[in-house]
């Protein structure tokens, strides 16, 4: 049976970005249908069965046709939904030995993502690889900080994106690892990674003021949190002001609930990511006035798999 387990772990009332504990004037969204229901996921890693029973880990749990009646589901039950994956579809099981990625794409095709991030496994067959794979996806990949340009998967990416829902304008731009020391340069292929500070806060920037959104999010393949000096969410977060939402992934981080962190304006940019294998579908809902000066935030997520469990 699909199922989904969800839960409350925190709420928050975002005015201006800023962040203040429910209980001021907020109303919890379990009140109401939300404006926004953003679904998302990462380094699902060709996981299309269900982990095996006698696995030592999460038996029995995802498998992409249960995510698929799950996020059916939720649509039915919201107006407005963005689907979104922060990188690392590719490699893993079989299914990428003898598919390479296509199958995959296709599927998240039908399945409605509205964008995907590039992960370091995107390149496991090289650009040529990547690109045969892309032409299954009817969904904008997302990846600021890489020039590919002259290389077959400039034509497939895409640096940012923008929806809008009832005059609400949502940016969503994507970030990829360094690729030096992750992905070997037969496999990268010419592809140029650049400073995902600057690009972030340039995309920031751009979505803000050229493109007008109401919220920010990054997808992003750069890791959680390293203890290395390397660049990473909490670090991106700490230093690019604007952003609402970092959608993580690389790392396999199963957060409970999003991280705040205070960003250069003094505002807060959560930062989430849903562990690995498609085991999570993490959900944030967005809730907001006429004037779109402050929204309410709620976050929960399902183990795809579970008995349901209604929060």
């Amino acid at each position: 049976m699909i199922s989904r387990k969800g839960f409350l772990k925190k709420s928050a009332l975002l005015a201006a970005g800023m962040m203040t504990p429910l209980g001021a004037g907020a109303k919890l969204l379990t009140s109401k249908i939300p404006d926004v229901t953003i679904l998302y996921t990462n380094d699902t890693h060709a996981r299309l069965d269900p982990f095996p029973d006698n696995a030592v880990e999460f038996a029995g749990l995802g498998g992409i046709a249960r995510r698929a009646s799950l996020v059916k589901k939720i649509r039915s039950e919201s107006k407005n939904v963005l689907l979104l994956d922060a990188g690392d579809v590719f490699q893993g099981t079989p299914w990428f030995d003898v598919y390479g990625g296509e199958l995959d794409l296709k599927l998240m095709s039908e399945m409605g993502y509205d964008a995907m991030a590039v992960g370091n496994h995107e390149f496991d067959r090289g650009p040529d690889g990547f690109a045969e794979a892309a032409q299954k996806a009817d969904f904008p990949i997302l990846v600021a900080n890489y020039d590919a340009s002259g290389t077959p998967m400039n034509s497939y990416l895409e640096r940012l994106i923008v929806r809008e829902f009832n005059g609400f304008r949502i940016g969503i731009f994507g970030l990829g690892i360094e690729l030096d020391g992750v992905v070997s340069p037969e496999l990268s292929g010419g592809v140029k990674d650049r400073d995902p500070i600057a690009w972030a806060d340039g995309m920031t920037k751009s979505l803000r003021r050229a493109h007008k959104c109401d919220f920010v999010i990054c997808l992003s393949h750069l890791g959680f949190k390293y203890s290395d000096g390397r660049i990473d969410d909490m670090t991106l977060a700490e230093k690019v002001p604007g952003m609402d939402l970092i959608i993580g992934g690389h790392t396999h981080t199963f957060l409970d609930y999003p991280v705040g962190v205070t960003n250069p304006d003094g505002n807060v940019t959560m930062i989430t990511q849903m562990g690995h294998g498609g085991v999570r579908l993490g959900r944030i809902d967005l809730s907001f006035n006429n004037y779109h000066q402050k929204f309410t935030l709620l976050d929960r997520f399902y183990t795809v798999g579970e008995e349901i469990i209604e929060s």
